[in-house]
């Protein structure tokens, strides 16, 4: 095999790589997003509301709400 072979060799061996960890972070991100979201629900059932978690994470309440609708 010769060296811009080998190169290229290389090159699609990262890009796979690459793909499989992208896909496991996207797994991984779906994850989380559902346990916050339980989370929220949990506290807004234990009387904290929107705004008042909004505050405390530092994001707006529309972003509070935005969570919960995915």
């Amino acid at each position: 095999m010769g060296a811009e072979e080998q190169a290229h060799k290389d090159i699609f061996d990262r890009l796979r790589q690459v793909r499989a960890e992208a896909i496991e972070h996207a797994r991984k991100a779906r994850e989380l997003a559902a346990e916050r979201r339980e989370m929220i629900r949990q506290l807004t059932a234990d009387g904290f509301s929107q705004a008042d978690i909004a505050r405390e994470l530092g994001v707006t309440r529309q972003a509070i709400q935005k969570m919960l609708s995915c």
